[in-house]
């Protein structure tokens, strides 16, 4: 009865926490940003403490630099990815409408009077593209009113991260005191192995993010391809998500391309090199490196994970899903090895088999 009871009350503590965030969804984003950030600035701040630099002083020096970084880049990068954004918004219909023409002349010289489908296809896409346009201004200014609201609420993620990153320690400590007694040593170890993992997605793909941001918005950039450096950062801080951040950047940067530079292949076959040489770097470099192979989360259940926690949290789901996904995935192996080492799996005792040569005895 009493392990009934203790499962019962995990159970109950996990619904009410699941329903405490799908009633506070939309107040919750600077606050987990916060607890993400602190999260992986954490080690930053225990380095500078081992160093002789008192806690309090090393939060608030973490936290000026990240938010001189931020104020540097609205500054200088922002007004230039707001310009790319409302030029590729002017220049959707005649790129839409570019394309159609192209697949048109492709489908007439290829496939004859049997491509006319296809072709019927092409203008259906481009007649509606003012539907395609009117949906994609009302998502913008949805996002445009989520980022006001973020703005509003911005002066809350830095003191969260200042408060967190000073108590961190002691937070932990008071939780550690909380847990039941007979099973603390198994929840710590479930925990490191927890932080491991999540810390590899945080800290590892968080880097992996930056780098290939930087990297796809640089090399785009330095083909000449217009808006490239929007759809390069948009690619690299995309990457998270498996294979969907270049594959998602490689159609839109070849479609752009192919507007810009048709006939001409070189640059072309340019803009496709830049995704072939990122995916070789992130992949066989960084990937590798950076994250190691600590990870043991499929990309399949990552994906699972974005698209059930954005749809039932939104952004902030979006935000939780992956380090959840590699929380919840010790979870699942810990529940698994139990089960592999626990009487259902193996059985109570031996089942007799009858030989083959008692069988044949048994027979007239």
């Amino acid at each position: 009865m009493a392990s009934e009871r203790q499962v019962l009350f995990w159970v109950v503590a996990a619904g009410l926490l699941f329903i405490g965030l799908a009633a506070l969804n939309d107040i919750l984003l600077p606050f987990v940003v916060g607890i993400i950030l602190a999260y992986a600035l954490s080690p930053v701040v225990d380095l500078l403490e081992k160093r002789g630099v008192g806690r309090g002083i090393a939060s608030l020096g973490v936290v000026t630099l990240i938010i001189v970084v931020v104020l540097l880049l609205v500054v200088l990068i922002v007004p230039l990815l707001v310009r790319q954004a409302q030029d590729l918004l002017q220049a959707l219909p005649g790129t839409i409408e570019t394309l159609r023409g192209l697949v048109e002349d492709v489908t007439r010289e290829r496939l004859g009077p049997d491509g006319k489908g296809l072709e019927k296809a092409s203008g259906a896409v481009a007649e509606n593209w003012q539907g395609l346009a009117a949906w994609l201004a009302g998502s913008i200014w949805s996002g445009g009113m989520a980022v006001v609201n973020f703005l509003a609420l911005a002066v809350v993620t830095p003191v969260v991260v200042f408060y967190l990153l000073v108590d961190w320690h002691r937070m932990l400590d008071k939780i550690d005191s909380w847990l039941p007694r007979d099973h603390a040593p198994t929840i710590r170890r479930l925990a490191r192995d927890m932080d491991r993992s999540v810390s590899a997605f945080v800290r590892g793909q968080g880097a992996v993010c930056l780098i290939m941001a930087a990297f796809y918005g640089i090399g785009l950039t330095l083909t000449g391809l217009n808006y490239g450096l929007l759809i390069g950062l948009m690619s690299g801080f995309i990457t998270f998500i498996p294979y969907a951040g270049a594959a998602l950047g490689l159609l839109t940067a070849a479609g752009v391309a192919i507007v810009q530079f048709w006939p001409e292949l070189v640059p072309i076959v340019i803009v496709v090199g830049v995704f072939m040489a990122g995916q070789a770097l992130e992949g066989l470099v960084l990937t590798p490196y950076i994250m190691g192979s600590s990870i043991g989360v499929h990309p399949v259940w990552v994906i699972f994970a974005l698209f059930v926690f954005g749809y039932l949290f939104g952004f902030v789901g979006a935000l939780i899903a992956v380090p959840l996904a590699a929380a919840v995935g010790v979870l699942i192996r810990f529940a698994l090895d139990i089960y592999l080492d626990s009487s259902v799996y193996r059985g109570v005792q031996p089942v007799a088999v009858p030989s083959a040569e008692s069988g044949r005895e048994g027979q007239p």
